[in-house]
């Protein structure tokens, strides 16, 4: 599914972008992640139109089919489209990771059965309880988002942070990845890899590092 060691995931955020937001310096941005070594890039664009969508998502797929052109050592980034089933697949994408107001997992997994995906492709979601996270892997998510773990902006409609204990609950209750979510930086990262996420997925992370390689590097070294 991925390299040795923990998940990071650079999930995107147009409208919080330093350089201003347009699609231009979205795509800018993601090839700078994908250059910096980030595991997953989730293209979270829900409000944007399709034609933009499709070419954001096409732009991302193909710089990470350059770089493991370059570094076929290194496994390909994989890239991640919001709630699009369509444009994923059009796109040439890895997976689609699903919220609330989503199709259900288990429906796209019926259409994942029909054999359209290419193999490896991921069904995602996120989850706000632990309850959430086991039904989504009986409905046949590959991994959980679970979150907020800590107070963020981009969060804050999810009610008070989950935590860390509560991290730790819900990634023991289920054997499907669980990547932690929500108001992580560098120095709360390790935190939830040792209460048993997978990973670690942001926004301000990894787009506002004014170094996003030397914080990757960073993320790598801590995480192990």
């Amino acid at each position: 599914m991925h390299r040795a060691g923990p998940l990071l995931c650079y999930v995107t955020d147009l409208h919080a972008l330093s350089g201003g937001a347009t699609p231009e310096n979205l795509v800018k941005q993601i090839g700078a992640a994908v250059e910096a070594g980030v595991d997953w890039v989730q293209v979270r664009e829900k409000d944007l139109p399709a034609r933009d969508l499709n070419e954001i998502v096409r732009a991302a797929v193909r710089y990470s089919a350059e770089r493991f052109v370059r570094h076929p050592e290194i496994p390909r980034v994989k890239i991640i489209v919001n709630d699009r089933m369509d444009i994923a697949l059009a796109a040439g994408a890895d997976g689609v990771h699903l919220g609330g107001e989503s199709l259900a997992v288990n429906e796209i997994n019926k259409v994942r059965a029909s054999g359209v995906f290419s193999e490896g492709f991921l069904i995602g979601c996120s989850c706000h309880s632990m309850e959430d996270a086991q039904k989504a892997e009986r409905d046949g998510a590959d991994y959980v988002y679970f979150g907020p773990i800590f107070e963020t902006p981009a969060k804050i409609k999810f009610g008070a942070p989950q935590g860390i204990d509560r991290l730790k609950e819900v990634s023991s209750s289920v054997s499907i990845p669980v990547i932690a979510i929500g108001g992580i930086g560098v120095e709360d990262a390790a935190d939830c890899v040792r209460a048993g996420a997978a990973g670690v997925a942001a926004i301000r992370m990894f787009q506002a590092a004014k170094d996003l390689r030397g914080e990757v590097a960073r993320l790598r070294k801590q995480l192990g």
